[in-house]
């Protein structure tokens, strides 16, 4: 059962108001259903949106900022924990284990960067916990398309692309997540 979900989403509000709407509804959605936030701690774009709207129904958002970014005074000051970090690989690594489930809303590279690790991590064996693309008005089609085209040309294995989900409802995000079973991790022959 999903109780902590690390979401990972832009800084930036991205060009339409839509994104920062879908933020909202989705924190939200996370509190309505006793889902706590865990998310790199900033106060601006989809990230500032998603926290304030868990925390504004009622739910708690733990932050994970690096001392750099927090330096620069980018960090949400109303949160229920805020953990600073000495570099960008001690902040996913910390997210990750905080969290029972991984998430990208709409986002920018850090977002895919930080999304794809996780589920790169999965084919090793150091991540065991879902990962999912919410995939608001198709915007990770063609990262699904690329992830295909990876499994057609023989880089990712049948059950390593069955492990990411791509779900456009929150719904059918959770019902994957809490249904979700980790594959073994990648053999070599």
């Amino acid at each position: 059962m999903i109780k902590r979900l690390a979401v990972y989403c832009g800084a930036r509000p991205g060009c339409n108001e839509e994104y920062i709407d879908l933020a909202a509804e989705f924190g939200k959605s996370m509190a309505q259903n006793g889902i706590d936030l865990v998310y790199g701690g900033g106060k601006f774009g989809l990230m500032g949106a998603v926290a304030n709207a868990v925390l504004d129904n009622g739910g708690e958002a733990y932050g994970v900022i690096t001392q750099e970014l927090y330096e620069r005074n980018t960090s949400l000051d109303r949160l229920t924990d805020l953990k600073i970090t000495p570099n960008m690989d001690v902040r996913k690594e910390t997210m990750m284990q905080m969290a029972d489930g991984l998430v990208a809303l709409p986002g920018g590279l850090g977002t895919a960067e930080e999304i794809i690790q996780a589920a790169s991590w999965t084919g090793v064996g150091d991540n065991a916990k879902p990962v999912v693309f919410f995939n608001y008005n198709h915007f990770y089609d063609t990262m699904r398309q690329q992830f295909e085209v990876m499994h057609q040309e023989g880089f990712l294995e049948e059950e390593y692309l069955a492990a990411i989900s791509f779900a456009d409802d929150f719904e059918t995000m959770m019902k994957f997540m809490n249904q979700y079973q980790a594959p073994h991790y990648r053999q070599y022959h």
